[in-house]
């Protein structure tokens, strides 16, 4: 299932209550009679002491749907929405909010209509026009995930999001060299983008999860060898051991791993796993 990571306002609501105390009875036993404690004469309160309630401005829809996102209550959010997008139908960033709302509750035919709708509406709404491409992603349709993201990048070729999201659809497409250069460019953008789970608000970051694992992370270690990032170099190289990839002794013939392969961590990861001792 696609991961849809959104960034909302969050609305804090301010409360102040006056709380009253309540004797509790004390019983002696059977039949006795129930004596309160004596308590100290309450001074009245001055005008400064007194308790208030601070009344904040309500929320307008918009605002309360925005909640409800962020409360992964998206249900109630994608109601909100409609009302907004019924009242305002040319409006392309209430068509994308409710998209996203049906999106999260997998409603991927109703989601991609809006989406649609609101790139008619705007054309160069970028935002959802990337979103169209999760959705024929996570449909498996890569031929046309890749369309959309070129699309989106065309409107807007300043979005690390975007580069990675055609990334990971030309890997599944198995266009590994298409898929290394936009790795590279998103990287360039963002190197931290794999540690994070972050984008921009309005812009879907798709599931990364994909089939071949193990090619996929050696690819991110051949990206960042290239980076002349060594850290995360050893990071997705560990990962793709780890994954069982069969073809990471070609990497000393790799010119992109020239820089870190004297390494003594890249050795030791290239190096074959010890035989299993003799059983006692």
């Amino acid at each position: 299932m696609t991961r849809i990571f959104m960034a909302f306002p969050a609305a804090i609501l301010l409360l102040s209550f006056s709380v009253s105390a309540k004797a509790q009875s004390l019983v002696d036993g059977p039949g006795s009679p129930q004596v309160a404690p004596h308590l100290p004469q309450a001074k009245p309160a001055s005008s400064a002491q007194a308790a208030a309630i601070v009344v904040r401005p309500s929320l307008t829809d918009e605002q309360m749907a925005d909640l409800y996102m962020a409360r992964k209550e998206y249900r109630e959010a994608s109601q909100l929405y409609k009302r907004l997008a019924d009242q305002d139908p040319k409006n392309a960033v209430y068509l994308n909010k409710l998209g996203i709302s049906l999106h999260q509750q997998t409603a991927l035919s109703q989601a991609l209509k809006y989406y649609e709708r609101a790139v008619k509406v705007d054309p160069t709404y970028a935002d959802a026009q990337n979103n169209i491409g999760t959705i024929f992603y996570q449909r498996k349709k890569y031929g046309k995930a890749i369309k959309a993201y070129q699309k989106a990048i065309a409107i807007r070729d300043d979005m690390p999001i975007l580069y990675s999201n055609l990334a990971f659809a030309y890997f599944e497409d198995k266009k590994y060299e298409q898929a290394m250069a936009s790795f590279r460019q998103a990287l360039a953008m963002d190197p931290h983008l794999f540690e994070h789970n972050s984008s921009r608000t309005g812009s879907i970051l798709q599931d990364r999860t994909v089939g071949d694992r193990g090619r996929f992370y050696f690819l991110l270690a051949k990206s960042f060898a290239e980076a002349g990032n060594l850290e995360r170099c050893l990071i997705y190289l560990r990962k793709a051991k780890d994954e069982g990839y069969k073809e990471l002794a070609a990497i000393k013939m790799d010119p992109s791993f020239a820089a870190v392969l004297k390494d003594p961590a890249v050795q030791e990861i290239l190096a074959p796993k010890p035989a299993d001792g003799p059983q006692l």
